[in-house]
């Protein structure tokens, strides 16, 4: 029975590590594109050839955008981390009752050949 436990878990924990890798991934990947995209942005606008009026509100213009951008990366965020929390509390949840109901059987078996040895 040990192995068996043993064995789900180790499984359970080497899926959730290539999760979170993943995820960890993702994140910097998004966090490089919205800074090259500022960079970009920044720049294109730095280098044409308008007044420095026209100039400041196209950088602010972007600006807002990429704040925009950013605020709704972080609320994506929340709401994944949010999700995973919750299916940390599932799959704790179901383990704890596999592990209950593993040891309330054992409990059972013991009692079961405590009474037997005792009657004969």
């Amino acid at each position: 029975m040990k192995k068996f436990w043993h064995n789900n878990f180790e499984r359970r924990d080497k899926s959730n590590l290539k999760k979170n890798k993943i995820m960890a991934n993702n994140g910097k990947i998004l966090g490089a594109l919205l800074v090259g995209a500022a960079a970009g942005a920044v720049l294109g606008v730095l280098f044409a050839p308008d007044k420095g009026s026209e100039t400041r509100k196209k950088i602010a213009k972007g600006t807002d955008k990429l704040i925009d951008q950013l605020s709704d990366k972080i609320e994506e965020g929340k709401e994944t981390l949010s999700d995973l929390r919750k299916k940390a509390a599932d799959v704790t949840d179901e383990m704890r009752s596999k592990v209950t109901g593993a040891m309330e059987e054992e409990s059972g078996r013991k009692s079961r050949s405590a009474a037997n040895a005792h009657a004969h």
